[in-house]
């Protein structure tokens, strides 16, 4: 399955870096930025996780709930999370279940998940998809104005 424009947030529940529950269909009631990204204390990983961060206030000020996904256990999530400060919530999603249910691509004969934020509105639809593998940057700008046009 492949989100697209006006799809509503999958019903997927995960834990975050500090073993809680979170099902994603919770946030319907406020705008949400989910961020996949390949792995835990790569270069761009790191530099897009405290990008977000850096605007998080801003984001929740917003109105808006960010997450980030990606097939780290917990335990990584936890010292990714404590070591770069922070405050949004990382998702495990050591199975691909969530990968699958948001058509996550993997590149490179399998090795290289896609780098892709989802921009959901306050009625959980999607209205914004941003794409690109190695420009962290561009999601966390293109999701701020995805928010402010909605």
């Amino acid at each position: 399955m492949k989100l697209k424009k006006g799809d509503q947030i999958p019903d997927i529940t995960l834990s975050d870096q500090d073993g809680a529950r979170i099902n994603l269909r919770r946030f319907v009631d406020q705008a949400l930025i989910i961020f996949f990204y390949p792995k835990d204390n790569t270069p761009v990983c790191t530099a897009e996780a405290c990008l977000f961060e850096a605007h998080y206030k801003e984001l929740k000020e917003a109105g808006a709930e960010v997450i980030g996904i990606s097939s780290d256990p917990v335990s990584s999530h936890k010292k990714f999370a404590t070591r770069y400060h922070l405050d949004y919530r990382l998702l495990s999603d050591v199975d691909g279940e969530a990968e699958k249910l948001f058509g996550i691509k993997r590149k490179l004969f399998g090795l290289i998940k896609e780098r892709v934020t989802f921009v959901f509105n306050k009625e959980g639809k999607l209205v914004h998809i941003i794409q690109s593998q190695y420009n962290g940057k561009r999601h966390v700008k293109e999701a701020i104005a995805a928010l402010n046009t909605d």
